[in-house]
């Protein structure tokens, strides 16, 4: 070309250059190509309007979805929009790689982009060559998207400020990774610094608390929304010159500031420090971005964790008793640990009560749910229990009015709520909910317990030898559900060395369990620990309670949040009651110590024989011999029958295991105060009865009849087989 001639024209230029000219109006929804941007695409090398449909399915998924990503943040940035494009023929295989650079515009009225912009053909090395190897081993796209799904990932399992700080410390981003980090907040008006890392402490004081008006890269982040770019420190210095004293001492070369936007909101900056200078092009601003982005989401969702905890916290000091001062004669420990979900809150909860009577009550109990209404039932539930117990009832009566009590709050305000039927918009009535409770009253000079049940675990014995027992006692449905629902008591006397444990379902099932194998789990923990570590002495019980909480779940505090409450599956309760003995200690503990138990069945109260048999069993659970195990249960109903049915008194069973395991005797005596002797009887084949003694002569190693001043006690014995 001669000097003096015209230019010649943009497109003539470009085609030399192999760059195609598109134009993009997502309003319309047409891409306009000319010819060499048709060829580049795959199409026939001539001027053509696309629809988006027919430009996207020449395109990469992939791609496609990262053009729709990097247009709104170029245009945030007021930049170029830049991004590698696989171009795909008609058999879904690589044509070829293109590079798209385009200015992006935004209409706020049309909510539209119009973008013009440039495609070129990206050479890629001849496959089997070094560079090819080299390309292929630190393939930007796979590495860029292996990074973020790893930081995505990271970030989202993070549960606290702190995780989520930890976590962005140690992200190592591909390429280009920043050996400063900050995060600013904002309280008012001012900028806050929430972590920071690869800085001294102390380093960044002075841009804590710095207003927002400042002229620093991070107030104006905040302000403005949109990301700040340095790409050297004579760029910082020329648009920050105010702040670049207090930047310039940490060496620094490079420095990225991007916005902590959630919903629309920027709740703060994110600043990335380099010691190396750094381009910030568009694939490196991408990544920043879309860190920015997790961060920011990540932040939110553990703030919102944090805040739901301290709330928590406050719940459960408002709802949660202490125990109040020292028994004596007895010591009392409690645990009570919140569940994962939600706010943390449920319906789970104890509490200990001064009597008039000069007695205290132990109550425990779990409100279905565990959600805040559940936690609000508790609560009044708890007090209702209070009161009741306050008044001077016995523990029978005071969970029947606690049950009218629930069924009132829980029925009949639902049935005159406002949302039923014939109502339309407005909100439904909630459900009924009901709740499972323990209530024992204790008199601490004898012992002496007095039990009643409404659908709750059964209490379990620590006896002074080291076994444990489940200790069966009588009950009713759970509070709530019946108004006019009964309680047995249930009495019985917590020897001297033996502890009493009260808990939830949550520490039985909790990790997968059932009722049955989460039992035997406890019993486990409950009969390892010792004789080292001796339940009664004066810090024993706490101890206890400790190793039973860290046994399901791992270690706890008296009232346990963060990680730990995070996986909890159930609210957890737990109360233990301990009766120190004199002397006890290892020499105690040791096996040939006796266990001994009674239990008292009523003439009006045929239930309870079904409580026997379980309170055998549960005594001779280590009982080598199972089948000398199924014959004394059977021995025991006989017995006990046998005086409900022939007698007008009531029977009251002792049950006594003693000497060395494997050669073990058990003695069993069911005493009454009827007159008349008991005598083997011969009843015909089709007889229903009569078979009494027959079975325990037949079974039993030895019997007999003791006659007492007042009545009579039938016994038996087995001696323990070892196999």
């Amino acid at each position: 070309m001669r000097t003096g001639e015209p230019l010649p024209s943009v497109g003539v230029v470009l085609a030399a250059l192999a760059t195609g000219l598109w134009h993009w109006d997502t309003a319309a929804g047409l891409v306009t190509v000319d010819a060499e941007a048709a060829r580049l695409l795959g199409l026939p090398a001539e001027a053509t309007t696309l629809t988006e449909a027919q430009t996207r399915a020449r395109l990469h998924p992939v791609d496609w979805n990262e053009i729709t990503g990097v247009v709104p943040m170029a245009v945030a940035e007021g930049t170029l929009a830049e991004v590698r494009v696989r171009i795909m023929d008609e058999q879904g295989n690589v044509l070829r790689v293109v590079r798209s650079r385009s200015k992006p515009s935004y209409d706020p009225e049309c909510q539209a982009y119009e973008l013009v912009g440039t495609l070129q053909e990206v050479t890629e090395p001849a496959p089997g060559t070094r560079a090819a190897r080299s390309a292929v081993t630190g393939d930007w796209r796979r590495s860029r998207e292996a990074f973020l799904l790893d930081a995505g990932r990271a970030l989202a399992e993070a549960r606290s400020t702190a995780e989520v700080l930890r976590v962005v410390g140690g992200l190592s981003m591909p390429g280009f990774s920043p050996d400063g980090l900050v995060v600013f907040g904002v309280e008012g008006d001012r900028l806050t610094i929430i972590g920071q890392h690869g800085h001294r402490p102390g380093a960044m004081s002075a841009f804590s608390h710095m207003p927002l008006t400042t002229s620093y890269p991070a107030a104006e982040v905040v302000r403005t929304g949109r990301a700040v770019y340095l790409s050297s420190p004579a760029e910082y210095k020329a648009r920050y010159p105010a702040t670049w004293p207090l930047a310039r001492h940490f060496g620094r070369r490079s420095w990225a500031f991007m916005p902590l936007t959630v919903a629309g909101r920027t709740m703060g900056a994110w600043m990335a420090a380099f010691t190396y200078p750094v381009a910030f092009t568009p694939d490196e601003r991408a990544v920043l971005a879309t860190v920015a982005r997790m961060l920011a989401q990540a932040l939110s969702r553990a703030g919102a964790q944090e805040e739901e905890r301290e709330l928590t916290e406050g719940l459960q000091r408002s709802m949660l008793p202490t125990l109040g001062p020292a028994i004596p004669g007895m010591r009392v420990a409690a645990r009570y640990i919140p569940t994962g979900g939600g706010l943390q809150v449920g319906g789970d909860w104890y509490d200990m009560i001064p009597l008039p009577s000069g007695r205290f009550a132990l109550v425990i109990g779990d409100v279905q749910g565990h959600d805040v209404r559940a936690a609000g039932l508790m609560g009044q539930l708890r007090i209702a229990l209070r009161a009741y117990a306050s008044e001077g009832h016995r523990p029978d009566a005071v969970l029947s009015r606690a049950s009218r009590f629930l069924h009132g709050m829980t029925h009949d305000r639902r049935n005159g709520h406002p949302g039923r039927a014939g109502h339309p918009g407005r909100a439904a009535p909630p459900e009924p909910r009901f709740a499972t409770c323990l209530y024992a009253e204790a008199d601490p000079v004898s012992g002496r317990l007095e039990i009643a049940r409404a659908g709750h675990p059964h209490p379990a014995i620590r006896m002074a030898d080291g076994t444990v027992i489940q200790r069966p006692t009588a009950g009713g449905l759970p509070l709530g559900i019946d108004p006019d629902a009964d309680y047995p008591t249930t009495r019985f006397t917590l020897e001297p060395g033996e502890i009493m444990m009260l808990c939830t379902d949550g520490l039985i099932e909790t990790g997968g369990h059932d009722m049955e194998s989460g039992w035997q789990r406890l019993r486990t923990i409950l009969e390892d620990f010792g004789p080292g570590h001796d339940p009664n002495h004066e810090h024993g019980l706490e101890m206890l309670a400790d190793t039973l909480v860290q046994g399901v779940h791992g270690p706890s505090s008296h009232h346990t949040t963060g990680p730990l409450a995070d996986r909890r599956e159930d609210d957890i309760a737990l109360l233990l009651l301990g009766r120190p003995g004199d002397g006890y200690g290892a020499a105690v503990t040791a096996r040939s110590a006796v266990r001994r138990t009674l239990l008292s069945v009523a003439q009006d109260e045929p239930d309870r024989i079904a409580e026997a048999r379980q309170y055998v069993r549960e005594l001779l659970h280590d009982w080598s011999d199972g089948e000398q195990v199924d014959a004394a249960v059977l021995l025991v109903s006989e017995m006990v029958t046998n005086v409900l049915v022939h007698t007008d008194a009531d029977a009251l069973l002792l049950a006594e295991v003693a000497g060395e395991p494997g050669g073990r005797r058990l003695r069993v005596e069911v005493t009454d105060a009827g007159d008349d002797l008991p005598h083997k009887r011969r009843p015909g084949e089709l007889a229903s009865s009569g078979r009494g003694l027959m079975l325990v002569e037949l079974l039993a190693h030895g019997w007999g009849v003791d006659p007492r001043g007042e009545g009579k006690s039938i016994w038996f014995e087995l001696f323990e087989k070892y196999y």
